[in-house]
């Protein structure tokens, strides 16, 4: 999406619509035919590409989490997408200039995460039904405690630029839950 990328570059509360209009060649009367509210219209839809794009980016590693060493590959293509991305977080700019109270602005949030952390429970029911993991490890608390790791790791990772944190809460987690499987 076009849009996404000029948020992207400018950033949101620099963003207008006449960046908008002319990184991607439409006319104000097409941006207003899709996006009638204007702006703020605008900036849920580039939200909503932007949650859709964070489980894009882990494909096909979040979607396959039925051995050790998918997971080790997975937390790889995770932190290597947050250094590229650095302190700036697109996806948080705009729920920042959006609102979290803004009809829709919550629910894609909401959605993304549900996605995310069903698809870590997925993983984590794959590596039980491999016999990697035994039939009592708690699938959703587990996923939950994935999913903090990785969003308390990417916030100190926005606060300070550094990514140590996100490593180290995404290697320990997944290493409690491979433990489990010791126990």
């Amino acid at each position: 999406m076009g849009a996404a990328e000029v948020v992207r570059e400018t950033g949101v509360a620099a963003v207008t619509l006449d960046d908008v209009m002319a990184h991607t060649r439409a006319s104000k009367s097409q941006l207003f035919h899709y996006f009638p509210k204007g702006k703020d219209e605008l900036l849920l839809a580039i939200a909503q590409h932007e949650a859709d794009q964070v489980l894009e980016d882990q494909k096909p590693y979040l979607g396959r989490l039925d051995s050790w060493e998918a997971w080790r590959k997975w937390r790889d293509l995770v932190v290597e997408r947050y250094e590229k991305q650095g302190d700036r977080c697109p996806l948080g700019s705009l729920f920042l200039h959006v609102g979290r109270a803004t009809p829709g602005a919550r629910a894609i949030v909401v959605e993304m995460l549900g996605q995310w952390q069903e698809s870590l429970a997925v993983g984590i029911r794959s590596m039980q039904a491999a016999g990697h993991l035994p039939a009592d490890v708690d699938v959703d608390r587990r996923a939950a405690a994935l999913l903090t790791s990785i969003q308390g790791g990417v916030a100190i990772l926005q606060a300070t630029g550094q990514a140590a944190h996100l490593r180290a809460a995404l290697d320990q987690s997944i290493e409690d839950l491979r433990r489990s499987a010791a126990a």
